[in-house]
């Protein structure tokens, strides 16, 4: 009996070792998709993290686009100053000095970012001459220098709430690459804008200003 159970498990198909691929956590500056600076509260915080669970309002792990749109409402509120529904070239001002001033001056002393293996972390310092990106596509997941004044689609030197939606909604399928509609921090944690080629960012991460979707017309 010993010998035909020996034969067995020589001719059993061996298991492959299961390879985690590895992963990224944000524990520097990391700005939305929409333009908001999310900055680490200790040299463990996960930044990304933190922009997610913001945005994952019912918490279930996925962010929908409407997710995604209602909190781009909420940030769009925070820099309307004068509440007349509009970003205008004073809110942009103080946006770009005050509330993310990396996006102009692009300052990238002791960012760090942790990539794990799943066996623990190694991390590693990013200095300005080894990203290509400009502004603050050098701290998010799309290549936008400038990602509020980039939600201008009509070129009027301000943005409506409705150009804000729809930036939102553009940016949430661009960054939903395998097309579930809905997004996951395990899937945000693995893209990184690819470097520029020839000082210009690839096609498929620049929308420097987003064409508005069909159903979302801005009827002024």
């Amino acid at each position: 009996m010993i010998l035909p159970i020996l034969l067995l498990a020589a001719q059993a198909p061996a298991t492959a070792a299961q390879v985690v691929p590895p992963t990224h956590r944000w524990t520097r500056l990391f700005i939305s998709p929409m333009g908001e600076p999310f900055r680490p509260k200790d040299r463990d915080d996960d930044t990304l993290a933190d922009w997610f669970a913001q945005a994952d309002k019912n918490h279930d792990g996925r962010l929908t686009l409407d997710e995604m749109q209602a909190d781009s409402e909420r940030f769009f509120a925070t820099l309307d100053v004068g509440h007349d529904g509009e970003i205008d070239p004073d809110d942009i001002t103080r946006y770009e000095q005050v509330v993310a001033p990396e996006v102009i001056s692009g300052g990238s002393y002791g960012l760090m970012e942790a990539a794990s293996d799943g066996g623990g972390s190694k991390r590693k310092f990013f200095r300005g001459g080894d990203d290509q990106h400009q502004g603050a596509g050098r701290f998010g997941l799309l290549d936008l220098p400038e990602p509020v004044v980039s939600a201008d689609s009509n070129f009027n030197r301000g943005v409506s709430v409705t150009e804000f939606r729809q930036a939102a909604a553009q940016r949430f399928l661009a960054l939903d690459l395998d097309h579930h509609g809905y997004l996951t921090l395990a899937g945000l944690e693995v893209i990184r804008p690819a470097p520029p080629v020839a000082g210009k960012a690839p096609e498929a991460a620049r929308i420097p200003n987003e064409d508005p979707l069909p159903d979302q017309q801005d009827p002024h």
